[in-house]
């Protein structure tokens, strides 16, 4: 296949497909917003799944490097009760299929592993057209234009291609996080490290919850998530650190201080990310000529699959592509074809009501049921 396959975004979905293309010798050129690939952070850890995440660093020939980035002993879960009763101990033995990594690094191999140039930063889409037969222009804020025979959309939950296949957009899903972090834990914040453990802490309770995670460099990366209506977190000023801090930790009165102070103690201004989500089972009739992968694609609430189901979806993508070399469209149809239902079955698993944050079951004994009955 010579036809170059043009990626809006240099997400991990968005450059797994583009190594996978490399692999194969097929051209692509990734265009990106972010000015650098140091513009911003990248969040925090990733759990890495043998069934999905790995299976994409595999078809990218990175397995090597992704094993040189994880994390020892990140994949140890805690369940706590609000009062701080541990009711979930469960020790990092090396046999979950889920190892940690930090998400930036993960990129940071991806972006290693492509040819200079391959990125085209600084290039934020503002609109895309059909022009006809396959054919696709893409033009940038600062005026310039890429006409492309073959299209992907990997720019996350407000794609600029999404509009090319789909009328739908997010909506808010009814849930927020707010996003702290205390560094030089175990030193200067003992009784939240300890709560935390050597590796992940969730204590649940309906409406809300508290996630934390042990990163890289004794720090504490934690979400606060409340199902809350937009309006009520719009009333919070979250310019003023100290007074949405404590607006924050009011909802969690009475839970013990070593979970709050998860939120009190924050070395960072608290982080609004509100939550949104696609039609559950989006789909869309083939369009000659684009397609799209990981959030674009089937946005959902955060349940621990995102990050690996787009670098699933990239890697598919290419393999498609490239067992397909004299016929795009027969690849893109394989592709979404299986793309669909896998997106549809991960967000509407059996069980996970009880993860919902709203429910009445998202307490640490039904998590501890889920986990159990899953045999996670």
């Amino acid at each position: 296949m010579h036809m170059p396959v043009t990626i809006i975004g240099a997400g991990l979905g968005g450059l797994t497909l583009a190594r996978v293309l490399h692999v194969h010798g097929i051209p692509v050129t990734v265009y990106e917003s972010e000015s650098s690939p140091t513009v911003r952070t990248q969040g925090g850890m990733l759990d890495i799944h043998d069934y999905n995440g790995q299976l994409a660093l595999k078809a990218a020939g990175l397995m090597d490097e992704f094993h040189a980035i994880v994390l020892e002993g990140r994949q140890a879960m805690r369940v706590l009760d609000p009062d701080g009763t541990v009711l979930l101990d469960k020790a990092d033995d090396g046999t979950g299929g889920r190892p940690e990594v930090q998400r930036g690094e993960l990129r940071q191999i991806l972006l290693d592993s492509l040819p200079a140039g391959t990125v085209r930063w600084g290039h934020k889409v503002s609109s895309t057209r059909a022009l006809g037969s396959g054919r696709h222009e893409v033009t940038f804020a600062d005026g310039g234009t890429v006409v492309t025979s073959l299209l992907v959309g990997a720019d996350g939950a407000w794609s600029r291609v999404r509009p090319l296949l789909s009328t739908a957009t997010p909506e808010y899903a009814g849930t927020s996080f707010v996003e702290t972090y205390l560094f030089h834990a175990d030193t200067r914040h003992p009784a939240a490290a300890k709560a935390v453990g050597g590796g992940m802490l969730i204590a649940p309770a309906p409406g809300r919850e508290i996630f934390a995670h042990r990163e890289s460099g004794d720090t504490l990366h934690t979400y606060v998530a409340l199902t809350r209506p937009q309006d009520w977190f719009a009333a919070i000023d979250f310019t003023d650190a100290a007074a949405a801090t404590a607006r924050i930790a009011r909802e969690f009165d009475g839970w013990a201080p070593e979970l709050t102070a998860l939120i009190t103690d924050g070395d960072t201004a608290p982080v609004l990310r509100p939550q949104y989500a696609l039609p559950t089972g989006h789909r869309w009739d083939r369009v000659p000529g684009v397609t799209l992968l990981g959030d674009a694609a089937h946005l959902a609430p955060p349940n621990g699959e995102g990050a690996n189901l787009a670098m699933y979806d990239g890697a598919e993508l290419g393999k498609a592509l490239a067992a397909h070399p004299d016929d795009v469209e027969a690849a893109l149809t394989e592709y979404e074809q299986a793309m669909f239902p896998r997106s549809t079955e991960v967000a509407t698993f059996e069980g996970g009501e009880v993860r919902g944050t709203d429910s009445e079951y998202n307490t640490a004994q039904g998590l501890i049921n889920m986990i159990t009955e899953k045999g996670q």
